[in-house]
This record gives C-alpha cells, structure tokens and sequence, in this order.
C-alpha cells in the first residue's frame, strides 16, 4: 500500500505511523500519576511554561496549600506567589482557584473515570479557561481514559505528514485525530508524536534525514 493510499484511509495511515513511531521510539507504558482535580491543575499551570517549571509550581503549592480546601480559601496574590515559578503567577492564581471552587463545590469530577467520554469532556469544558487540549489531559494522564491532547508537536507533526489538513485548526484536530486511532492507542500516539516533534519533526531544522515516517510524509521539509 502506497503512502496515498494509507492516507485515504484515515486509520490505517495513522496505525502505520504510529506503529513506525513505537518502533522507533518504543510503546511507552499507560499509567496514571496524579487525581483527575490535581492533574487539571497541573494542566494549567504547564501552560506557556516548560515542565520543570510546571512541576516546581505545584510542588510549591501543594507544599503551601496541602489541601484544595485551602487554595479555595487563599488570596489570589498568595497563590500566585507560591507557583510563581510556573510563570504568568497572576493570571493562573485566580483561574485555579476558581476552577478548585467549582469542582469543590459541586463535587464535579466524582466518578469522572466512569462518565461516558463525551459526557466527561462536556464537564471539563464547563469550568472556567479549560478547552479541548486540557479536558483530555485529565481524562488521558489521570483517568487513563482515550481522549487525546494536541499540544504544538501533535498538531504540526499531524500537519506535515497529513493525518489533518493544513485548514485544520487545533480545537477540530482533537476529535478528528482521536477518530483515526484505536482507544488503547491514543496514549502511545500522544507521546510518542511528542517525543517525534521534540527530537525529530521539529518546527525549526527538521531532521528528515533520521525520520521514521519520512516516506510517509506528505511535506517532508529537507527530504
């Protein structure tokens, strides 16, 4: 099968380059590091800043504010001066704590896990600054549900080799990339197309000389 006829074939183009990414970079292990309410917060605070810096705010929160009770209850400046090394400390204190009295308050993601996965999305979507990319954060890293997330890598890679269109903006490239994969795909396609775009499939200085998928690729940059 040619890569042309892969790609009419929504899913079976992606199984392939997913299959080729695993080969590459291996089938990472699927497992759950943190409550569905942390890992929302830790969510926006990774926004605009790296991951060290984003772990070392919610560390300093936590360690501030032990329970979410008391992040509730904090001043917006306190919160912001204990995850100040995440960056934008004054934009995402009050944020988190509104987003924390919601989900306090009406109990939101109890039973989450177990909320059909469109039902569970819609309830995410409804607290205060989460979008697509966030809600299936939480459901894929912290309830291991099949919701992808499509960060930049995700979303550029899947533009250059055409799994979406180029007129595909991020918000539709959630739902149309999950439909091309398998439900017990969904979290190896997320790393792995992460791992692809840091070391590889960069936006600047492709490295297709090295890319496992360069055959496959519908605009390969230095081919």
């Amino acid at each position: 099968m040619t890569a042309t006829d892969e790609r009419n074939n929504g899913s079976i183009f992606a199984r392939e380059v997913l299959q080729r990414l695993e080969t590459h970079f291996g089938r990472p292990n699927w497992k759950v590091e943190h409550p569905p309410l942390d890992e929302l917060v830790l969510t926006i605070l990774s926004q605009h800043t790296s991951d060290i810096n984003c772990e070392r705010a919610f560390a300093s929160l936590r360690a501030v504010y032990p329970t979410w009770e008391a992040v509730v209850e904090a001043p917006d400046e306190a919160i912001a001066d204990a995850i100040r090394a995440g960056g934008l400390a004054r934009v995402k204190a009050p944020r988190i704590k509104m987003v924390v009295s919601r989900v306090l308050a009406g109990n939101l993601l109890d039973g989450i896990e177990e909320r059909p996965l469109a039902e569970a999305k819609a309830l995410l979507r409804s607290l205060p600054g989460v979008g697509p990319k966030t809600a299936a954060c939480v459901l894929l890293f912290a309830c291991r549900r099949p919701a992808l997330p499509v960060d930049t890598h995700v979303y550029r890679v899947s533009q250059r080799v055409g799994l979406i269109e180029g007129s595909t903006n991020p918000e539709e490239a959630h739902e149309t990339l999950e439909a091309l994969l398998d439900p017990q795909d969904v979290y190896s396609f997320h790393i792995n197309m992460i791992r692809h775009g840091r070391a590889i499939c960069r936006a600047r200085s492709p490295q297709c000389a090295s890319c496992p998928i360069a055959d496959l690729c519908r605009h390969p940059v230095n081919a």
